[in-house]
């Protein structure tokens, strides 16, 4: 199997990773690109009443099961997709981490059968965002409810170079699915833009408006042209970024985001909007660095 061109998906026989597992291969075929499922679930170590072939068989067994789960899935979704299967050494996350440098996508569930009950994304998702070279998807074990931009794909723009790759995603996104796209713009002006800013004590709404319509109308130059296949609409509003783009994702198809937007600090590798919308958005997401 080509990895290079591969959709990779990490299962764990979660209900998160199977639904992981049908959006991965969903996407390989509308890419027609291979499906490569990666199972690399940590066992506790071995307590010395288990005798070690028992154990050993049961590891076996449970990786067997896992992975026939998730090709079954597969099949299900893609009849005629290439699938390959692996077992790697390392832990979930440094081995996802590792294959997204060959990937053209990860996707994993929001929440695996680790960590605690009370979590709304698992720490791998997390983690992957954060590092892998690859665009992230995290995909949530839910009913679809609907919303605004029902069966639609929504990328958030800020024109940071993190949102102009989540745009390239996002518009591919939309043409492989012949779905229309919603680009949405979420400003809190005026604002501080750092220490000893003033901020205008009077400002025109309006005018401050149409300065961010304008900038999103800039960031959106070309890309109708390159895909005219996809019906485009563009959202401007006032407020939080997160909150928006969380409000507006119930019924989406797929969210997009960028790891990192214009704010923050830039030591950080995932931004408080992405990490908020992989914590809450009511429809897979993908986080693009």
């Amino acid at each position: 199997m080509r990895t290079d061109t591969a959709v990779v998906v990490g299962v764990d026989g979660s209900p998160n990773g199977l639904a992981a597992v049908e959006w991965a291969a969903a996407d390989a075929s509308r890419r027609q690109r291979p499906l490569r499922i990666v199972h690399a679930f940590a066992w506790p170590a071995m307590f010395p009443p288990v005798p070690p072939h028992l154990y050993e068989e049961a590891k076996r067994e449970s990786t067997e099961r896992v992975l026939g789960a998730a090709v079954s899935r597969a099949r299900d979704v893609a009849p005629d997709l290439d699938i390959g299967t692996e077992v790697p050494a390392e832990q979930a996350a440094a081995a996802l981490i590792a294959a997204s440098g060959h990937a053209t996508a990860v996707v994993v569930g929001n929440r695996g059968l680790g960590g605690f009950s009370g979590l709304l994304a698992g720490s791998v998702g997390v983690e992957l965002a954060a590092h892998a070279a690859c665009p992230v998807v995290i995909v949530r074990h839910t009913v679809r409810l609907p919303g605004p931009e029902t069966d639609r794909v929504l990328v958030g723009v800020d024109g940071s170079h993190d949102a102009e790759r989540a745009l390239q995603f996002a518009f591919e996104q939309a043409s492989f699915r012949r779905a229309g796209l919603t680009a949405v713009l979420a400003y809190r002006w005026p604002e501080s833009t750092g220490p000893g800013d003033i901020v205008p004590l009077v400002y025109d709404e309006d005018s401050l408006r149409d300065d961010e319509r304008r900038a999103l109308a800039e960031s959106m130059a070309g890309w109708a042209e390159k895909y005219p296949d996809v019906g485009l609409r563009t959202v401007v509003v006032h407020g939080r970024p997160a909150a928006v783009l969380t409000d507006l994702s119930a019924g989406a198809e797929l969210l997009v985001v960028g790891s990192r937007g214009r704010g923050g600090f830039a030591g950080l590798l995932l931004g408080s909007v992405s990490q908020a919308v992989i914590r809450h958005a009511a429809c897979p997401v993908a986080i693009v660095r």
